[in-house]
């Protein structure tokens, strides 16, 4: 997805996109990192609520219209202990509409790109209180860990959501195209290889924002099996869907054939 400015338009485009996946047969989808809004903190601040509001609702309803289970991205959700700030969350959709998992962003993105760019999450996001939940998924035979973007550069965050049984990784995204071009596939992969789980990543790809940001997003929203093996790509030309199989047979294979999770030295790690 490529998202800007302007919330309605956006909000729009998720829509479509996520009927799109629908029609495709898709019963897991996701959508990206900031999808209701890329641009000035002060707009977010504007139309940020609480997680049962407006923002979710049409996505709520989709999901019941639809029968399908939805990876809400990330939103701007008001964070009531600082007036300051908005919380960076995602949260994960039922087939009846029910909000049934909730992650607030821990690791906030402050960083100095070598092309110039200069990002400071920090001043306008509050930092998430707590590590992201695992949740069943009826239906599936798997469960299901939350996360969301610079997670996927803390390794012991993901170990965590493994340890607490999750198959499926969420990293909903807007990786930088600078970063993401040197590292997003990689981390992805390594991601899903030492935790034997599947990586779900929808991301923002190309120009974000508002139109005179030169602000651009890697894109390549994909899914990686338990063995690392990309299973799909939405590529980075412009939005796309990546669509695969996920099974929890395939996971079970994984971590029979390498057993490296039951290898592990909990006696002193």
């Amino acid at each position: 997805m490529t998202s800007t400015s302007d919330r309605v338009h956006n909000e729009a485009r998720a829509l479509a996109l996520v009927s799109q996946a629908a029609d495709r047969g898709a019963q897991l989808i996701g959508l990206p990192e900031v999808w209701e809004h890329v641009g000035p903190a002060q707009q977010k601040k504007a139309f940020a609520g609480a997680l049962e509001g407006r923002q979710l609702a049409p996505l709520r309803e989709f999901c019941t219209k639809r029968t399908i289970w939805l990876l809400a991205g990330s939103i701007a959700e008001r964070a009531h202990e600082d007036a300051a700030r908005i919380y960076n969350t995602t949260a994960l959709i039922s087939p009846q509409g029910r909000i049934v998992a909730v992650y607030r962003k821990m690791h906030l993105f402050d960083v100095d790109i070598p092309d110039g760019a200069r990002y400071r999450e920090s001043e306008t996001v509050a930092p998430g209180p707590a590590l992201p939940p695992v949740a069943e998924l009826p239906g599936f035979g798997m469960k299901i860990g939350l996360s969301v973007c610079y997670d996927l550069r803390f390794p012991e965050l993901y170990r965590t959501l493994s340890d607490a049984g999750a198959d499926i990784l969420c990293v909903p995204a807007a990786f930088t195209a600078y970063t993401g071009r040197a590292h997003w596939e990689v981390l992805l992969r390594a991601r899903a290889i030492e935790n034997q789980a599947y990586a779900f990543a929808p991301a923002q790809v190309g120009r974000i924002g508002p139109a005179n940001e030169n602000r651009h997003a890697w894109g390549h929203a994909c899914i990686v099996d338990p063995w690392g093996e990309i299973l799909a790509d939405a590529g980075g030309d412009g939005e796309g869907i990546a669509l695969a199989r996920l099974e929890s047979a395939r996971i079970a294979q994984v971590r029979r054939d390498l057993p490296a999770l039951k290898h592990r030295r909990r006696d002193l790690l």
